[in-house]
């Protein structure tokens, strides 16, 4: 028995086995619309917020280095 899921970007069912050369997408275009997203940052793993104070020592201390 096969698994389904739906495409991330397009929502179109792909069959979840080694044939599925693009899994979980449908489609190389389809991997490549997801990945624009991150890039563009348009998706975003939330993280701890540091303040800009924090910020600038960071940058200033790999200035450091």
């Amino acid at each position: 028995m096969s698994i389904q899921v739906k495409c991330p970007t397009c929502s179109k069912p792909v069959v979840w086995d080694k044939t599925s050369r693009w899994r979980p997408f449908c489609s190389e275009r389809c991997k490549l619309i997801d990945l624009g997203e991150w890039a563009n940052e348009s998706y975003a793993v939330k993280g701890e917020e540091i303040s800009e104070f924090e910020m600038n020592q960071d940058i200033n201390n790999e200035h450091d280095d």
